[in-house]
């Protein structure tokens, strides 16, 4: 893993061995244990371990995981944006393969992001987080995977089930996997799955990608 900065923000990336051309990517939003200005305690969150050891074939991925060093993603979310705009320029990046992942305060700044800026992703996968529903027609057109733990205490499941349910309501593809026996901890079920990194892979971004607000077609493929 390389530490770069982007304005104020510090993030880690992480690239297979076998690199591509053109890469399919994963941005990560953290949850608020990882707040903070030391780097080292994001390349030890449990979404880069539970995958440490996992093949280029199963995990071809390019990671961008900015660390959020205010109270929220929300405090800094203009900058959060324009962190976004960076990474889908990058050249190692295949802009039409730029997927969103993030849990906890994480997850919430993932379906906030995905609302923002429905022109950049071509799926994301929300845990344990929630949003504004009555926005979720931004989503329509992109494929979402939630996961919640049924008893969580911290951010209650009704938060994941509301948004997958309004997202679907609106002519979305949402689905939500939810736990027994996790409470809020739902991110180390969902990062060991192997078939949500397949899932992701099979999402692609198919339109004419026009950023910073300017007209795009917004089709996508469904896997």
């Amino acid at each position: 893993m390389e530490v770069f900065t982007f304005e104020q923000l510090q993030y880690v990336m992480k690239k297979p061995s076998k690199l591509r051309k053109k890469n399919p990517t994963i941005i990560f939003l953290h949850g608020a244990g990882t707040r903070g200005v030391d780097i080292s305690v994001l390349s030890k969150n449990a979404f880069f371990s539970k995958n440490s050891h996992v093949s280029d074939e199963e995990f071809p991925f390019v990671v961008f995981a900015p660390q959020c060093y205010a109270d929220t993603w929300f405090d800094i979310f203009e900058q959060l944006q324009e962190y976004v705009k960076m990474v889908a320029s990058h050249p190692l990046v295949d802009e039409r393969r730029l997927y969103l992942i993030g849990n906890s305060m994480g997850g919430y700044g993932a379906w906030q992001l995905a609302m923002t800026m429905p022109n950049y992703f071509a799926a994301i996968v929300p845990i344990c987080g929630g949003g504004m529903k009555w926005n979720t027609g931004r989503l329509k057109n992109i494929p979402v995977w939630a996961f919640h733990g049924k008893e969580d205490l911290v951010v209650s499941v009704e938060e994941s089930i509301r948004m997958v349910d309004a997202v679907n309501e609106n002519g979305g593809t949402a689905k939500l996997t939810l736990l027994d026996n996790t409470g809020h901890n739902s991110w180390d079920y969902a990062y060991a799955q192997k078939q949500l990194f397949d899932w992701l892979l099979q999402q692609e971004n198919i339109g004419t990608l026009q950023f910073d607000n300017k007209e795009y077609s917004d089709s996508k493929t469904f896997g």
